[in-house]
């Protein structure tokens, strides 16, 4: 994963909210497993409509997407995530979101940043188009500071998921395996 400090880009509106991962990613789109390729996917019925705020010149190539409260919300798919990270947003801004699509958001580097009802609307009121700049080292979104958990912080930082933090043990680990061996043979399973 992409270590994130800083970004800065424009901004897409979708001041929706509940936006459940269903009209993220519908359930049609998840029968593969790799983190790629679910860009094309995001928003897909919602993307048919003339009118749909994504689609607009405007929110073309927009980094960072800012939302309405408890975005994320439903099911626990991470393909959610992945669409939104693979469609080229860096930062997705709301009051608040489902816990476990924040969760997935941490795990491929997309920052979600939780601001209050009134500064969220304050920022979507700027307009798509508009650039603005966010900062994780010093836990500020345009001319707004935000709370983050400092681990969760660190990680991002660092780019490190699951796996990275687990690899940082790697010689612990494999000290300890040699020390505790298995009770039976594992090699004629």
């Amino acid at each position: 994963m992409k270590p994130f400090r800083r970004t800065e880009g424009r901004i897409a509106v979708l001041d929706r909210p509940d936006v459940d991962t269903d009209q993220i990613v519908p359930k049609q789109f998840l029968k593969r497993i790799e983190r790629t390729g679910f860009g094309e996917f995001l928003f897909y019925d919602w993307a048919k409509q003339p009118d749909f705020e994504l689609n607009r010149p405007e929110a073309r190539g927009a980094t960072i997407l800012v939302t309405g409260r408890n975005f994320g919300c439903g099911s626990s798919r991470e393909h959610a995530a992945w669409a939104i990270r693979d469609a080229g947003f860096e930062v997705v801004v709301a009051p608040s979101f489902g816990d476990i699509f924040r969760t997935n958001c941490l795990q491929v580097g997309l920052l979600p940043v939780i601001l209050p009802e009134e500064q969220a609307r304050s920022l979507a009121a700027l307009g798509s188009g508009t650039e603005l700049a966010v900062d994780l080292e010093a836990q500020t979104i345009g001319p707004y500071a935000f709370d983050f958990d400092p681990f969760e912080r660190q990680r991002l930082l660092e780019g490190l998921d699951d796996v990275s933090l687990t690899l940082q043990h790697a010689d612990e680990i494999t000290a300890f395996e040699a020390a505790h061996p298995s009770p039976i043979a594992t090699t004629a399973l």
